[in-house]
C-alpha cells in the first residue's frame, strides 16, 4: 500500500470521527480523558482533541510532500493511536452520562446531608442560647453574668454564621432543582 494510500484512509477515518463529533454534545470535562505523552493539546472538549488530530494530519501531509520519512512514520503512528483513543473515548460517551447523573445525583445527597446537618447545629445553637439565658435571669453575681452574656453573644455569632450557611445550601439547592 503506497503512502497515498495510507493518507486517504486515514483522512477518511479523521473524516468519520468529525462527523461522529458533530453527533455529540461538545460539553467540556473535569477530568483528563488522554494520555499527556498522546496529545500535546490539553482540553476539556473532545473538538480541542480533534482539532489536534487534523493539525497533524496536515502537518504528516507536509512530510510527505518534502519526503522526511523518519516524521512521516513518527506522524502516522500518532494519529493512529489518537485515532483509536478519540474512539474509544466517543465508544464510551453513554457510560459518562450515566456517571455525570451519578455524580450530580450524590452531590444533591451532599448537599441535603449538607443542609440537614446545618439545621440540627441552628437547633442545637437555639437550644444553647435558651440555656444560657435562662441561666443568667437566674444569676445574682455579676461575674457570672458577664460570663453567660459573653458566652451568649458568642453563641449568637455562631448562629448568624451557621443561619448564613443554610441560606447558602439552599440556594445552591434550588438553583439546582430550577436548573433541573
Amino acid at each position: 500500500m503506497g503512502i497515498q494510500n495510507l493518507l486517504d484512509v486515514l483522512e477518511k477515518q479523521i473524516s468519520m470521527l468529525a462527523t461522529e463529533l458533530t453527533s455529540l454534545p461538545d460539553t467540556p470535562f473535569s477530568i483528563a480523558r488522554f494520555d499527556q505523552a498522546l496529545f500535546h493539546h490539553h482540553s476539556n472538549r473532545l473538538s480541542g482533541y480533534m482539532q489536534e488530530i487534523n493539525q497533524n494530519m496536515a502537518q504528516l501531509k507536509h512530510c510527505v510532500r518534502d519526503n522526511r520519512t523518519v516524521q512521516v512514520k513518527f506522524l502516522s503512528e500518532r494519529l493512529v493511536m489518537q485515532i483509536e483513543a478519540l474512539k474509544r473515548e466517543f465508544s464510551t460517551q453513554s457510560l459518562r452520562r450515566q456517571e455525570d447523573k451519578f455524580d450530580q445525583q450524590s452531590q444533591e445527597r451532599d448537599l441535603y446531608q449538607r443542609l440537614a446537618e446545618h439545621q440540627d447545629y441552628q437547633r442545637r445553637l437555639i437550644a444553647m442560647i435558651d440555656d444560657r439565658e435562662l441561666q443568667l435571669d437566674q444569676q445574682v453575681v455579676l461575674a457570672n453574668k458577664y460570663k453567660l452574656q459573653k458566652e451568649i453573644a458568642a453563641l449568637a455569632g455562631r448562629l448568624a454564621r451557621c443561619r448564613q450557611a443554610l441560606m447558602r445550601i439552599e440556594k445552591v439547592i434550588e438553583k439546582q432543582e430550577y436548573s433541573d
